[in-house]
C-alpha cells in the first residue's frame, strides 16, 4: 500500500485506532478486529480495517455485542500476518482512541509478541473532549457522538467505532481554542496514562504528604486503599506503567474518584492503611487481609454469678483482654493463669465434661468452684490483673501535623487501641484523659508489630502507664 507519499515529513499525523478483542486484558485475550483512520488533525486522509483470527474461542456475549462470530473471523489473517502493516500505519504518528489505554495496550502487546515494537505518543479522546468540551452528561463514545451530532454507525464495530472517533476528534480540534492537545503532544500529557473515568483534578490536587487514599468505583464504593509517605507521587505511580494483565486494567477501568486522609507520618499512614482494609474490605486490595486476630480471651459472669474466661472468636462488638491468631495460642495463656492462679478448668470452658465431680475425677479440675463465689472471682480478678500488667500500655509520640501538635499511638494492655493528635502536654498525664484524644481502631497483629517495631528503636518518644 503506498500510504501518504503528498506529506511534509514534519507534518503531524495521527492513527486513530479502535478493536474489537474476545476480553478485556490484551495478555491471555485477542483482537478480532483492527481499524485505523489516519487523520491529520484536520480530516480523514486514510483507512485501513481487518477481521483477525484471534485463534480463541470468542464468548457468546461478545458475539452479541460486536456481532463478530467464529464463522466471520475462521478465515481473516492472523495479527502476526498483519503486525507489520499495522506497525508501519502506526510508527510515526500518534495514537489515538477513544480509552487510549486500553486499545493501546492490547496493540502494543500482540506488536511485541510479533516481534515489532511500538513507541508513540498517545491522546485519549474521552480525556480531550472532558477538557475541550466539557459539561456534558455522559463521555462514553457513543453517548458523546449523539449528545454532539457525530455520525455513528456500525456501533461496536472497529471500522464504525474508528471513524466516529475521527469525527470527533475533527470537531476537537476545531473547538480546541486552549491548545489542549498542543499541550498535551509537548509533553504535558501525564493525564493519558491516567484511569479513562478518573479526573485529571483528583490527581493535581493530591497532596504531597504522607497519607492514606481511597480509589472509587463508578456507583462510589471504595475499591482499593493505598498508604504513602508522598500521596501525589504515589498515585501518579500506580497509572506509570500500562501492564496488560486482567488484574491491572480491571483495576484502572473501575476508577473513578480519588480522596485522601493526611497523616503526620509514614506510620501513621501504614496503622491507618491497615484499619481501613480491614473496616472496608476493597476489593482491589489483596495484601494484609490475614493479618486480622481471628481469637480472644473475654471475660463474663455466668447465671449463678461466676466470672469466667473464655477463649471465643473476635467480635466486633466487644474488645477482649487480649487477641491470638490462633485458638492454641489463646488456650496455651489460659492454661497459664488456670495454673497460676487456681482457676477452674471447667468455669473455663477448658473441661472435656460440665459435670464438676466427673471432671475431678477424670484431673480436669481441682474442685476450685466448690469455693465460695466471691472467693473464686477475686482469684479470677487477680488473674486479669496480672495478665494486665503483663501487657504493657504505653503511647508512641512522633510529630504532629503542625508544630503545635504531636501524633500519638496508644497501645493499651498490649493491645492496639488507636491513634490521634494531641496539643494538651496534660493529656500525657493520664490514661482515661489520653484516650478521649485518639480515635478508637480495631486491633491487628499487623499494626501492633509496627508500633512494637518503632517503640523498640526509638524507646525515648513512649510513654509508659
Amino acid at each position: 500500500m503506498d500510504i501518504f507519499p503528498n506529506f511534509e515529513p514534519a507534518q503531524m499525523l495521527y492513527a486513530i485506532v479502535d478493536i474489537e478483542t474476545t476480553g478485556g486484558h490484551a495478555s491471555s485475550h485477542g483482537m478480532t478486529e483492527i481499524a485505523i483512520v489516519i487523520h491529520d488533525g484536520k480530516q480523514i486522509l486514510n483507512k485501513f480495517e481487518t477481521l483477525i483470527n484471534p485463534q480463541i474461542p470468542i464468548p457468546y456475549f461478545i458475539q452479541r455485542l460486536t456481532g463478530i462470530n467464529e464463522r466471520m473471523v475462521e478465515r481473516a489473517p492472523l495479527f502476526q500476518e498483519v503486525a507489520a502493516q499495522i506497525h508501519e500505519l502506526l510508527q510515526d504518528k500518534v495514537f489515538v482512541a477513544h480509552n487510549v489505554n486500553f486499545d493501546y495496550s492490547f496493540v502494543k502487546h500482540h506488536l511485541q509478541t510479533a516481534g515489532f515494537d511500538l513507541q508513540t505518543k498517545k491522546l485519549c479522546t474521552i480525556r480531550l473532549a472532558r477538557k475541550i468540551v466539557p459539561g456534558y452528561t455522559h463521555y462514553g463514545l457513543g453517548k458523546l457522538c449523539h449528545q454532539l451530532g457525530i455520525p455513528h454507525g456500525d456501533h461496536h464495530r472497529a471500522g464504525g467505532d474508528a471513524t466516529a472517533t475521527a469525527h470527533l476528534f475533527t470537531l476537537l480540534n476545531e473547538k480546541d481554542d486552549k491548545n489542549v492537545i498542543a499541550e498535551m503532544l509537548l509533553g504535558k500529557n501525564s493525564e493519558s496514562y491516567l484511569p479513562p473515568n478518573l479526573p485529571i483534578e483528583h490527581v493535581e490536587e493530591l497532596p504531597k504528604k504522607p497519607g492514606v487514599y481511597y480509589f472509587y468505583n463508578g456507583a462510589g464504593k471504595i475499591i482499593y486503599v493505598g498508604k504513602a509517605k508522598n500521596i501525589f507521587r504515589r498515585v501518579k505511580n500506580h497509572f506509570s506503567n500500562n501492564k496488560t494483565g486482567k488484574q491491572k486494567q480491571d483495576f484502572l477501568k473501575d476508577i473513578h474518584r480519588i480522596t485522601y486522609q493526611e497523616t503526620a507520618t509514614e506510620l501513621l499512614a501504614h496503622i491507618l492503611e491497615s484499619v481501613e482494609i480491614r473496616k472496608l474490605w476493597p476489593i482491589h486490595n489483596r495484601s494484609q487481609k490475614g493479618y486480622l486476630p481471628k481469637f480472644g480471651l473475654y471475660i463474663y459472669e455466668d447465671q449463678l454469678g461466676f466470672q469466667r474466661l473464655a477463649i471465643e472468636k473476635n467480635k466486633q462488638v466487644l474488645r477482649p483482654v487480649y487477641s491470638f491468631n490462633t485458638i492454641y495460642e489463646g488456650h496455651q495463656r489460659l492454661r497459664e493463669l488456670i495454673k497460676e492462679f487456681g482457676l477452674c478448668p471447667r468455669l473455663c470452658n477448658l473441661a472435656k465434661t460440665n459435670d464438676c465431680i466427673v471432671a475431678i475425677e477424670t484431673n480436669d479440675c481441682v474442685g476450685n468452684c466448690n469455693k465460695p463465689l466471691k472467693t473464686y472471682n477475686k482469684k479470677v480478678s487477680k488473674a486479669v490483673v496480672w495478665l494486665e500488667k503483663h501487657l504493657p500500655s504505653f503511647a508512641y509520640l512522633d510529630k504532629g501535623r503542625t508544630a503545635a501538635e504531636q501524633s500519638c499511638i496508644l497501645i493499651e494492655k498490649g493491645n492496639f487501641f488507636g491513634f490521634g493528635y494531641i496539643n494538651e502536654p496534660s493529656a500525657l498525664k493520664n490514661l482515661d484523659k489520653l484516650k478521649q484524644h485518639l480515635e478508637p481502631m480495631q486491633d491487628n497483629d499487623f499494626v501492633r508489630n509496627l508500633v512494637y517495631k518503632s517503640a523498640t528503636v526509638n524507646p525515648s518518644q513512649c510513654i509508659y502507664f
